[in-house]
């Protein structure tokens, strides 16, 4: 479950942000789409949401604040920060950091990234500052400035012009048995291990001290911290293991939904061919001669929403059926709100999801802007300043509920975000342009 995840300098985003799926405070009366979960041997429970929804203009930030958790996400998962050669991901900031810092510094600033999440009864904060230079500065010497590890609110290890470990009790049913019987003296041999391009977590640390806590951190950044950037190059997370070439795969699950979204098709599949590691979708027919299946590329029969929607439904399952956090750009690119209303009301349903799963999502659709669908807290906007060209994030709850602009329950959100009440709109008039360019024409 994510709590939280803060950024600095990332973009557009040059001052501190923090994406909060924590419950915030004060909101009475609203006691659904809440996750509690209980640390271990602490008397102490998190509270979390279980949607977030994001507004805003066009390049007002919203795609750049779910860009920088794939970021971390990617940069975690291969523990350093050198670039990737041949990397396809449609997030090129994952694989090329020159692109990360905000383009209108003039000297080179820290960009920093934190992370809060539960899993395995644990509370888990991680931070890491990296020096990565002046943004398209590809060859700066880049340079791990600071990185943190808190478990269950105990600092574990510091590192910045030292490596500082603290609380091996915490830890103690992880470490090693030659790092929990010296556990002083080895700190000398990872501090001569640490690489200044490297991070420590998933290096020295997971190679010396506590590979097993480790491998639960890793494993929640790759299977629950499900971020779909730009989801319009959406590609299908494998759920087969190595098929068989040329077999389709029709997932039933996948293709009672497909069944219900109306699909043309007797049924959807997934196809490996020959020549290529990806699978791709098919629509699979009845032959009326011979009564034989026949697969076709999907493309031929299917809209564009319909293949989008059965790509992104196995995630859905996925997060469902383990807990995961799916955070997907443009979300409702070409799927009907019905659709998106029934995904949303399934991450909202405590019989369904069990196992506090979570949905968070960036929209242009007002639909959504409803107290009966989100709570104050999960609605979040993302706006740009003119001038600047600086994102800021805020949540509908940072308003209050008192005052002018306070903001209560039972509100017509809709209504009062196009009458800039919240602001992140923009009043766009392409009327002058044409004027223009008539008047030029009369003119010839």
């Amino acid at each position: 479950m994510l709590l939280e995840f803060t950024v600095k300098n990332y973009k557009s985003f040059l001052d501190e942000t923090t994406f909060s799926m924590k419950k915030a405070a004060k909101q009475t009366g609203l006691n659904y789409s809440l996750l509690k979960e209980s640390i271990a041997g602490k008397n102490k429970a998190v509270v979390g949401l279980c949607s977030s929804v994001i507004y805003g203009p066009n390049a007002a930030g919203k795609t750049n604040i779910i860009g920088a958790m794939d970021v971390l996400r990617a940069i975690v998962l291969r523990g350093n920060i050198r670039n990737v050669e041949g990397e396809t991901s449609p997030n090129t900031a994952a694989s090329m950091l020159e692109l990360i810092p905000n383009n209108k510094l003039a000297s080179a600033q820290p960009v920093e990234f934190t992370v809060e999440f539960f899993t395995h009864e644990m509370l888990i904060r991680y931070h890491v500052s990296l020096d990565l230079g002046l943004f398209m500065e590809e060859d700066y010497p880049r340079k791990i400035l600071q990185e943190e590890l808190t478990i269950n609110d105990d600092l574990i290890f510091q590192r910045n012009e030292e490596l500082i470990f603290k609380n091996k009790k915490t830890i103690k049913n992880y470490l090693t048995d030659s790092a929990d019987s010296n556990w002083d003296s080895i700190g000398g041999i990872a501090r001569d291990s640490l690489n200044s391009e490297e991070l420590f977590l998933t290096n020295g640390f997971k190679l010396i001290y506590a590979p097993s806590l480790v491998k639960i951190i890793t494993e929640w950044f790759t299977n629950q911290f499900m971020v779909i950037y730009r989801a319009d190059s959406m590609q299908l997370i494998k759920r087969f293991i190595d098929p068989q070439k040329k077999a389709v795969y029709v997932e039933r699950t996948t293709d009672k939904a497909a069944k219900l979204f109306g699909i043309n098709s007797n049924a959807v599949g997934y196809v490996v061919n020959e020549d290529e590691t990806e699978s791709k979708l098919y629509s699979i027919f009845q032959n009326i001669k011979d009564k034989k299946s026949v697969a076709i590329a999907a493309e031929i029969f299917e809209s564009y929403g319909t293949i989008r929607f059965i790509n992104m439904f196995p995630l859905v399952i996925r997060a469902i059926q383990t807990g995961g956090t799916l955070i997907v750009d443009e979300f409702d690119a070409s799927i009907h709100p019905m659709a998106l209303m029934s995904i949303i009301n399934v991450f909202h349903n405590d019989d369904i999801n069990i196992h506090h799963a979570q949905l968070i999502f960036n929209t242009h659709n007002p639909i959504f802007l409803n107290s009966n669908l989100f709570r104050r807290d999960e609605i979040k906007f993302v706006e740009r300043d003119d001038k600047t060209h600086y994102s800021t994030l805020y949540a509908l709850s940072d308003f209050g509920t008192t005052g002018e602009k306070g903001v209560r329950k039972h509100d017509d959100y809709m209504k009062n975000y196009f009458v800039s009440q919240y602001g992140a709109i923009k009043d766009i008039d392409f009327t002058p342009i044409f004027e223009e360019l008539l008047a030029t024409e009369s003119k010839v």
